[in-house]
């Protein structure tokens, strides 16, 4: 089968992104970077909160609706820090993952889930402190019968994801960095968040205001 890629995050690999720098940047501030296109509707949303930020390479997963093989297949298959991205078809039915699955994925180092789907035990994942970003909860598990490739372009949240790009996820939202341009993407947002912790909330203010006063000028 068709795993992803290690992309660890390891400084000594060229090309390979700095993902514990996408730590400190928050997705609203990578959404006025990257655009509209890379992110993720706002249906995905952590299970449990106040839960912490993601950021990590994606380990991407598609199951047809009714069924988790694969996604239970992944939890094995994903190196320590991945972000596990599922495409579950368009299913809110039957649940991908439950407190069993979320434990031993969190043993093995995976950093969260974001599963365009649903799960269920949501007391037990939120007791352990993994953090699941989905649509929602459902009782009912899937059956475990579809067996496909691992690492392939899936589409999760209306935003296409290839393996290897860097998931950021946290109550705001989640933003996809691709992986080509994740250098290029951390610059801009480090040169962003330095720019407005540099500015006070009076210049903010006067510029805002002047920005908006001729916003409105040239509408009549």
């Amino acid at each position: 089968m068709g795993d992803a890629h290690d992309h660890s995050g390891s400084p000594d690999v060229p090309g390979v992104p700095d993902f514990p720098g996408f730590l400190d940047i928050p997705p609203p501030t990578l959404a006025d970077v990257l655009g509209r296109g890379q992110v993720m509707d706002h249906g995905l949303r952590p299970l449990w909160g106040p839960a912490p930020r993601i950021a990590g390479p994606a380990f991407t997963v598609r199951c047809p609706p009714g069924d988790n093989l694969m996604l239970h297949a992944a939890i094995y298959r994903a190196a320590p820090g991945s972000v596990i991205v599922m495409d579950s078809g368009g299913d809110t039915d039957y649940a991908v993952a439950g407190g069993n699955v979320c434990a031993v994925a969190q043993r093995r180092g995976i950093a969260g889930f974001v599963i365009d789907g649903v799960v269920r035990d949501l007391a037990e994942i939120r007791a352990m402190g993994l953090p699941v970003l989905a649509r929602g909860i459902a009782p009912c598990p899937g059956g475990k019968s579809a067996v496909a490739p691992l690492g392939e372009l899936v589409r999760c949240g209306g935003v296409e994801v290839h393996a290897g790009d860097v998931v950021v996820a946290d109550e705001e939202g989640v933003a996809v960095v691709p992986a080509a341009r994740a250098a290029e993407v951390l610059a801009a947002a480090r040169a962003k968040l330095a720019k407005e912790a540099a500015e006070d909330l009076d210049a903010w203010e006067a510029a805002h205001r002047a920005r908006i006063d001729a916003l409105l000028a040239a509408g009549g």
